[in-house]
């Protein structure tokens, strides 16, 4: 079994239907950062409280190096996903909270730049990503969440193949107040759902 360690980023870039993926690099700060800034409204809602210093190209240093640090060590994948025809940032993907041994699982997070939200890009990003843990990691499940007002998150797990498991109260803090949420989860052995991924397809190359 290959581990995401072992592995490291000679499995680079991941390649999805019209998508890739990759690990952010310091080239990445200024398109990231405006994406960032101009989807804040958007993704408000969504997610923890930005600190005062997220889009400072000092916090984006801590956070390519956190990133490299946690996939060497094996307990955490964060990219980034480019639309493959003219490789722009459209938003990013995660593996968090990996876990070996008698479990081969993950959390699966992502947020989507607001331009690009609604268009399929993360559907098509999101199945590249699990096919590439299923297929290339060893990975035998993979763990999501949604707050229940969240209906385009349900609805792409959903259509992804991730079935709903269980309602968790009071589980993340979101936007600065503690959510319930819904709880998801995918393993390797579930049907491929109408619309099935791409072969998964990890060829090294530049991707920029």
């Amino acid at each position: 079994m290959a581990l995401f360690g072992i592995m490291g980023r000679r499995d680079m870039p991941i390649r999805g239907e019209g998508v890739f993926l990759r690990p952010a690099e310091m080239r990445d700060f200024a398109e990231w950062s405006s994406l960032r800034e101009r989807s804040r409204a958007f993704l408000t809602p969504w997610e923890p409280i930005w600190p005062a210093d997220d889009l400072t190209r000092a916090s984006f240093r801590y956070r390519v190096r956190r990133h490299a640090e946690e996939m060497a060590r094996d307990e955490a994948y964060s990219f980034f996903i480019y639309r493959e025809d003219d490789e722009v940032l459209v938003g990013g993907l995660s593996f968090g909270y990996v876990r070996r041994g008698v479990s081969q699982s993950a959390t699966l997070g992502y947020w989507m730049g607001e331009p690009y939200a609604g268009k399929g890009y993360m559907t098509r990003a999101v199945r590249a990503a699990c096919a590439y843990a299923f297929q290339k990691q060893g990975l035998h499940r993979i763990e999501a969440a949604c707050l229940p007002s969240n209906e385009p998150s349900r609805r792409l797990l959903e259509r992804v193949g991730f079935r709903h498991e269980g309602y968790a109260r009071s589980y993340l803090n979101i936007n600065g107040q503690w959510r319930d949420h819904l709880l998801f989860a995918l393993l390797e052995t579930d049907p491929t759902p109408p619309g099935k991924p791409a072969p998964c397809d990890s060829r090294v190359g530049e991707t920029r």
